[in-house]
């Protein structure tokens, strides 16, 4: 009986917005919007040769009790302007970009992230998500609000038309014949005629070096994982313990075949923050004081409104949770809805919770909002990861440091090393495209022309 083979670790560096998971008020913390700042995470990713960079996406700023939530906003540029001048200070390092599936085009879509995925020398991944709210609708021209089921079809179908479009050059398309004067021939009309969208269109541009762009998704739903499933490269999740990680691994992996996929066809991508320390107890001191600042008394009572949809600011945050219930149908926060649940099965859950372990608001605030943590020294930081990893229930993860620009620069110089030793991370880029890093097979002419989407 032979050893299963170890896994290679994937990361990746996310850049962090203002919200609770930075500390955005640390004198350590630098701007949210200077491209020095992109620009410095961007280059130590890539020196800790990082998979890709990913940048999340706001489209709406949050409102919480009338007035903007000062809390938790997003002040960041476009995410391709962004992606794009990072392409020309970049070499090797992956460009990830959350773009909104709900109120962009396929064609828009599909030329943007093309010329990006050209610009970079195939290293443009997009992370399709979807947008549900009427409050951050009334920021475009359709508007309004799409019900679960519905944003998930009009998602699949966006991403059949881009990939379609992507997918419509064939191999000897591009000429590039100067005697003769040719310089590109027969590019075929993509034609899509569906629920959401009817379009004939002649893609601008050929396959980049890695075929088209990579695709990331973060639906956590059962349509959304069967939208992963069917449509994505990588899934980014939000499993934290083992067990919790390992099921939704093979649950994600489990779908593929009935969509003709095989299991490296898919990579899981938990996002996971760090605290290293020289010693254990310094590691589990530093993330302590960490949390104290990402979930300072403000905020603590700000999430409790979200579930209470009341003002509850005469409360004390280090006092118990209040005895009062839920709002019926009361919504205090707008843009950035975290419990969609049932308030009061939320409510009745976290004062178990409370109960159990004598915790003040602020103190169940800090643990029901914690990600996915790695706290201790490098070494056992890099054991950490490596365990998730080999036991499957991650194939890597996006790390998600507190601070901007300089949060990943102690990750990178302390625990990517342990990696290395271990045997379960790269000395070097093995390839150029992203697809190479994330060891994906090349997608061209993947796609299969039928009734929604036809190369004629």
């Amino acid at each position: 009986m032979t050893d299963k083979p170890r896994k290679p670790v994937h990361l990746a560096a996310h850049f962090p917005g203002v919200n609770n998971t930075t500390v955005w008020s640390d004198p350590e913390s630098g701007s949210q919007i200077d491209f020095a700042s992109f620009e410095h995470l961007a280059r130590t990713a890539e020196r800790g040769l990082f998979d890709f960079f990913f940048l999340a996406e706001g489209l709406r700023l949050r409102e919480h009790l009338g007035r903007i939530h000062d809390l938790d906003v997003v002040g960041r540029p476009d995410t391709f302007t962004v992606l794009n001048a990072l392409a020309g200070v970049t070499e090797k390092l992956g460009l990830a970009g959350t773009i909104n599936s709900t109120y962009n085009e396929p064609f828009e879509l599909a030329k943007q992230f093309a010329s990006l995925d050209h610009l970079s020398g195939g290293r443009a991944a997009w992370n399709v998500v979807t947008s549900s709210d009427a409050f951050t609708g009334a920021n475009f021209r359709r508007g309004g609000y799409l019900e679960h089921g519905q944003r998930y079809r009009r998602a699949a179908e966006t991403v059949e038309v881009t990939r379609a479009l992507w997918d419509s050059w064939a191999a000897d398309s591009l000429v590039v014949d100067r005697e003769a004067g040719v310089f590109a021939r027969d590019i075929p009309e993509t034609r899509h005629r569906g629920t959401q969208f009817d379009i004939a269109a002649r893609f601008v541009l050929p396959p980049s070096p890695q075929g088209h762009p990579v695709l990331l998704q973060a639906g956590d739903s059962d349509d959304g994982r069967e939208f992963g499933a069917a449509t994505a490269d990588a899934i980014f999740t939000g499993h934290g313990t083992l067990a919790d990680g390992q099921r939704f691994y093979a649950d994600l992996k489990g779908r593929l075949a009935k969509y003709g996929r095989t299991p490296d066809e898919l990579k899981i991508l938990p996002a996971a923050t760090f605290v290293l320390g020289d010693t254990e107890a310094e590691a589990e001191e530093r993330a302590r004081h960490i949390r104290l600042q990402q979930v300072g008394p403000q905020t603590a009572i700000a999430f409790l409104e979200q579930v209470w949809g009341r003002d509850l600011s005469g409360y004390d945050p280090d006092g118990p949770l209040p005895e009062v219930e839920p709002a019926d149908n009361v919504t205090v926060t707008r843009g950035r809805v975290r419990h969609a649940k049932d308030p009061r099965a939320v409510a009745e859950a976290w004062r178990a919770k409370a109960e159990a372990g004598g915790l003040s608001i602020r103190e169940l605030i800090i643990e029901v909002t914690a990600r996915q943590q790695f706290i201790g020294t490098p070494a056992s930081v890099a054991e950490q990861i490596d365990t998730y990893v080999q036991s499957d229930a991650a194939d890597g993860f996006i790390l998600v440091p507190h601070l901007t620009p300089h949060g990943l620069d102690e990750f990178v110089d302390r625990v990517v090393p342990e990696l290395q030793e271990r045997g379960s991370f790269r000395t070097e880029y093995a390839g150029t495209t992203l697809r190479d890093h994330l060891g994906l097979r090349h997608p061209h002419r993947r796609t299969t022309a039928h009734e929604g989407a036809i190369a004629s």
